[in-house]
């Protein structure tokens, strides 16, 4: 009996959530991971996972087990690489979950340098707006827009994205320019997202304002909100690597400059599994360094 295959085979369950889906990810089958870790906790003599039809549940020395196993594996992995020479030429594959319009603006152009440079490494990319989960649904990497919820994920900041209120001269002409605010009620507004009520958030002389916007369209991608701004259809409110190049050739100028909220956080994000993977640190070490070179220019500051 390998100890580390066990503890191997224990992380996936973790991460993946039932012993079906590790199963999956290992290409074994459900009664040998299944049998494996019941001989796992009879050699413990400790239960580490209570099971049921519909979930499991770690138990506390289970998580326990968990976090250990985790240092430790991390520590095997960094020394193979060392052995087999991978401390310095990164390889492998790196599962990336980004958002869809972030991607579409930037990583078309980074990605294909950074696979230039590390010739040995793979990247699978899954575009989406939505929040994924990581350790259940097996990525080793996410790059995440805005305030982070807690977690046992390891979050690295890699850029500030700015966000503006915009619209186009054509819609400001007709309807006129906001402002303050307030002046937003009279206004047909292009809000982010979905919900019978959607707020838009205001800094500006040292307090904070909430204002509820509406409008005849409501999207959850900002590149049909950027178009429909373009078109005259209201004002909205997107980061700049969205609407930069409308801003840049005037078929859309910003508004309520003085009332824009802090900008917002570009992170990367991964499982504690993966603090030591050199691909995984590869390329978040890339982005940054790619990123922050843009930083004096319109999307980022």
């Amino acid at each position: 009996m390998n100890p580390f295959e066990d503890m191997r085979l224990f992380c996936q369950v973790m991460e993946s959530g039932s012993f079906t889906a590790a199963a999956d990810q290992l290409g074994l089958s459900k009664q040998f991971v299944s049998r494996r870790l019941m001989q796992l906790e009879e050699r413990l003599g400790v239960r580490l996972l209570n099971r049921s039809t519909r979930r499991l549940d770690v138990t506390p020395l289970g998580q326990s087990y968990y976090e250990s196993a985790l240092r430790l594996l991390s520590e095997v992995e960094q020394m193979e690489q060392g052995i087999a020479g991978q401390t310095t030429e990164p390889r492998g594959t790196i599962r990336l979950s980004a958002p869809l319009s972030f991607a579409v603006a930037h990583l078309g152009c980074l990605l294909p340098v950074f696979l230039q440079r590390y010739r040995d490494v793979t990247v699978e990319v899954d575009l989406s707006d939505r929040p994924v989960d990581l350790l259940g649904e097996g990525y080793d990497l996410a790059l995440r827009i805005g305030v982070l919820e807690d977690s046992t994920l390891i979050a690295r900041r890699l850029a500030s994205i700015e966000r503006v209120y915009c619209a186009s001269p054509a819609y400001l002409a007709e309807r006129g320019t906001p402002h303050k605010p307030e002046d937003l009620h009279t206004h047909d507004c292009l809000p982010y997202g979905h919900g019978r009520q959607v707020q838009w958030r205001f800094e500006g002389r040292g307090k904070s304002l909430n204002v509820n916007v509406t409008g005849r369209m409501r999207v959850n991608n900002g590149e049909l909100l950027k178009d429909a701004a373009i078109a005259g259809m209201g004002i909205t409110y997107l980061p700049t690597f969205i609407v930069g190049s409308a801003l840049k050739d005037g078929r859309l100028v910003t508004v309520l400059d003085d009332f824009r909220p802090e900008p917002l956080t570009l992170s990367a994000v991964y499982p504690q599994h993966r603090q030591s993977s050199r691909p995984v640190q590869a390329l978040i070490e890339f982005l940054r360094e790619r990123l922050n070179q843009r930083e004096e220019g319109s999307h980022y500051r």
